[in-house]
């Protein structure tokens, strides 16, 4: 996080209204994958949801099929993210890193809440905005204005876009596997 910028790990600014490269930047640092000493209680994901991923399961510990959901829904986010991009005529972030961790934030929320939600906002209920659909990847306001908050899917017009259209899950892999779970 850039000095003297507010986290979203400490700012009193709910999430929702931090700039997605902000809030993304916040989530790549270090600092961002330390446990919140004062998480509210309503964004907090129930002990048996948290030990169903692999990266938030207690001692690290997981088992075989916990790995291979994650690496399957892994897989299907890059697919459909890759596929939405050539779509839609949209690229991906110049920075790499940037899809790359929107994407994993995207297929562990597809394995917990068992729909692709948008790892990049704060939920009071993100069950309950896993089943309303509005959030769900692509969102609402990507699929009617192309507006992607996540800086997931962008239009030539955006400052940040790239040109690629493509990652590979192997890519997606290398850019965040230091990081712990998104969620």
């Amino acid at each position: 996080v850039i000095k003297g910028t507010p986290s979203p790990l400490t700012s009193p600014v709910p999430a929702d209204k931090m700039p997605a490269p902000l809030l993304l930047a916040a989530l790549l640092s270090p600092a961002a994958l330390l446990p919140r000493a004062a998480a509210p209680a309503g964004n907090a994901l129930p002990a048996q949801r948290r030990a169903r991923l692999p990266s938030m399961a207690a001692g690290g510990a997981a088992d075989a099929a916990d790995d291979e959901k994650l690496a399957k829904a892994l897989k299907a986010m890059t697919g459909f993210a890759n596929s939405y991009c050539k779509n839609t005529g949209t690229t991906y972030c110049s920075d790499p890193s940037i899809p790359a961790v929107v994407i994993k934030g995207l297929a562990e929320h597809k394995v917990v809440l068992g729909a692709p939600l948008c790892p990049c906002r704060h939920y009071e209920d993100k069950a309950a905005e896993a089943k309303d659909g509005y959030w769900n990847c692509p969102c609402v306001p990507m699929r009617e204005r192309h507006e992607c908050h996540c800086m997931l899917f962008l239009t030539e017009e955006n400052e940040f876009a790239g040109d690629s259209q493509k990652l590979s899950v192997e890519e997606v892999e290398s850019h965040t596997e230091s990081m712990g779970s998104v969620l």
